[in-house]
């Protein structure tokens, strides 16, 4: 027997078996809740309420006292047990946030910062296009047509020991297409030219000359009648826990037809990647689910980038991604289950090749589809392509490279040795467990100022009414506290003449932003709802920014260095982007040293993607890159739990450490 529900104000309706969760039916009616615990009803953010209907059975979770006397309840831990109608409120959507995409013009070059890989190595795609002529067959030569291909293909190379293959799917489309197109023929060959071969086991079809079981130095991917004169396209790719971002490449000139990214639709199952893991885990089609929703943002992405640079999708013919070590399996459909589990080892650091139709990704279904190669269960190819794109391993100074967000992942090095670490720094920089936290969405307040009468002058993202904060806010908002003296070291409120602190629902907190109600709302616009800042959100802050800091601690620790040993740092990734580098200096979350060391850049795990797309000599440089980085497990007696532990305070329990910063 179904139920139907029907979803406010969307006025849609989903009709579900008895005891399904409101948020699998919120699921069904395409309407994403915000979710930082997968389902476990303790995040107390996938809330709605229930308009119309007594068969709803709330199972037990976290509800915000405000929000409980308002009647909202958890749609992950309410069951459907009659026809429905359900409020779904804007605070409990997941909104499309701000995406970090380099602006590229049509048919323009890589930008300057990103020359830099491009450069070395040259363009020499992973995928190679050739156009053949056959000699056709006769009763006197009668040799198959496999054969015949590849030895036009020998001819070509002028090697006549070059092995080839290919898999069933090419096989058995071969002799059509060698007829259709009077044995003129395009091919699309990957390990073309002076490739290595291919370890044993990597490649299937059929070859020539030796053993069928012998691996090809080359593979033919695909094949087309007569001479193709479209472009062969590619297609880099980050998959970030948040965020998605891809950028379409003309594999034959080098050049970036465009760029594109959007929230990872694997949000809708939890915001880090521990919850992911779980409901991969625990939930019958988990995996299924996470699998589809990440191949689900990848084609939205596919098909806007196609559509405004005038090509088809069909043309994109290779394909590289970059992600941390659970995003690739997620996206490979490999199971993550022991990533979280001590000893944390994952299924594999790098992966086979695979087609983009056996993916679903709806490219070129014979598309060869590579991730870039993981290190360890929490340094994965999205560090690796940063360390190719930034050209760490390639220099003799030492360099430090950041990726701050849910995790943070540092490398330490040069080109002599590199030693990484990834430090949990929780949800926080992400919106997650802050009272009116929230992604850079239009309205996040993403930079403020305390005045010395304590009012507060905001900015937000895209210049919207304020709604939250975002991570860039929050570093903000702890910075200006301290200065203002509204908090001490520890992070607890001080008692000071302003009618912005008062004690709320959950303790000590300090309003940003009145409600529309409770006066102004500063600079950022109209406001459209009453932000504060509790002292619980600072302590958490507060061990957020600690882990980040203990881990740098660490790194060094590890190799017997210190801060003035380190020549720059690199800070990467979307909320590195928009940092204000001088307050993550001042709450003592980055090293306090010469602010010139620093460098923005970007979203280096879709550059190095995109590098190593190019060049198959960047591609294999990934590969040694990963191989050569020492993995330093913090949770194994690093000395992390001391460092941690000294680092909450602001900003440092060892003021010495921070000599820029006024105590």
């Amino acid at each position: 027997m179904g139920f139907k529900v029907t979803f406010a104000p969307d006025n849609l309706t989903v009709t579900v078996s008895r005891g399904t969760t409101l948020r699998r039916a919120a699921a069904m009616a395409g309407i994403d809740l915000k979710s930082t615990c997968g389902g476990e009803g303790t995040c107390g953010l996938c809330l709605v309420r229930v308009l119309d209907g007594d068969g709803a059975r709330f199972l037990g979770g976290n509800i915000p006292p405000k929000r409980r006397r308002e009647g909202y309840l958890p749609a992950c831990r309410t069951v459907v047990e009659s026809d429905l109608t359900v409020e779904v409120p804007d605070f409990a959507r997941l909104v499309r946030h701000r995406v970090l995409v380099e602006k590229i013009q049509a048919g323009e070059v890589l930008a300057e910062e990103e020359v830099d890989a491009a450069a070395r190595y040259g363009l020499d795609p992973l995928l190679s296009r050739l156009a053949l002529a056959l000699d056709p067959p006769n009763l006197t030569e009668n040799a198959s047509d496999w054969t015949r291909l590849t030895a036009a293909l020998r001819r070509a190379a002028g090697d006549p020991d070059l092995t080839f293959g290919c898999d069933l799917t090419l096989l058995r489309r071969l002799p059509r297409v060698l007829r259709d197109g009077g044995w003129e023929v395009t091919v699309w060959l990957r390990g073309w030219a002076d490739a290595p071969a291919a370890p044993a086991g990597r490649e299937n079809g059929p070859t020539s000359g030796g053993s069928l079981d012998a691996p090809p130095r080359v593979l033919v991917t695909d094949i087309a009648p007569g001479r193709v004169e479209r472009p062969t396209l590619g297609l880099a790719v980050d998959i970030g826990t948040t965020s998605v971002v891809a950028h379409l490449v003309d594999l034959d000139r080098g050049t970036t037809l465009g760029a594109r990214g959007t929230y990872n639709h694997q949000a809708r199952y939890g915001d880090d990647v521990i919850t992911r893991m779980i409901h991969a885990t625990e939930e019958a089609r988990g995996l299924d689910q996470l699998n589809e929703a990440v191949l689900e943002s990848l084609n939205e992405l596919v098909d806007g980038l196609c559509l405004a640079a005038g090509v088809e999708p069909a043309d994109i013919r290779s394909v590289v991604a970059a992600g941390n070590t659970t995003m690739e399996h997620l996206f490979l459909k490999v199971p993550p289950d022991w990533i979280r589990l001590e000893p944390y080892i994952p299924a594999a650091v790098d992966f086979p090749v695979v087609r983009a139709g056996e993916l679903g990704l709806r490219v070129n279904p014979a598309a060869p589809v590579r991730c870039v190669p993981s290190v360890a269960s929490y340094v994965g190819g999205d560090i690796v392509a940063g360390v190719l794109a930034t050209g760490l391993a390639e220099r003799d100074e030492i360099t430090l490279f950041i990726d701050i967000g849910t995790n943070g992942e540092m490398v330490l090095g040069n080109r002599e040795w590199m030693v990484a670490c990834a430090c949990s720094a929780g949800p926080c920089f992400e919106g997650g467990g802050i009272a009116h936290g929230m992604r850079a969405v239009p309205g996040a307040i993403e930079r403020l100022e305390i005045g010395p009468d304590y009012e507060v002058r905001i900015e937000t993202v895209g210049g919207a009414g304020p709604r939250g904060i975002c991570g860039s806010g929050l570093v903000d908002a702890l910075a200006k506290l301290k200065e203002a003296g509204i908090i001490d070291r520890a992070g607890r409120f001080q008692e000071v003449p302003s009618s912005r602190l008062r004690t709320g629902p959950d303790g000590p907190e300090f309003v940003l932003v009145w409600g529309p109600d409770g006066g102004g709302a500063g600079s950022g616009g109209a406001s459209t709802s009453e932000v504060v800042i509790t002292e619980a959100d600072v302590k958490n802050l507060i061990r957020a920014k600690g882990a980040v800091y203990a881990g740098i601690r660490s790194l060094l620790a590890a190799v017997d260095l210190t801060l003035a040993d380190i020549d720059r740092i690199y800070v990467a990734g979307g909320f590195g982007n928009y940092l204000n580098i001088r307050d993550a200096v001042r709450i003592g979350m980055l090293p306090d040293v010469d602010p010139v060391r620093y460098r923005f850049a970007g979203n280096t795990s879709v550059k190095g993607a995109k590098a190593a797309l190019l060049s198959r000599r960047a591609f294999e440089a990934a590969r040694e890159i990963a191989g050569r980085m020492t993995y330093l497990e913090l949770s194994a007696g690093s000395g992390f739990m001391e460092e941690f532990v000294s680092s909450l305070f602001l900003p440092h329990t060892d003021l010495g450490q921070f000599p820029s910063v006024d105590s």
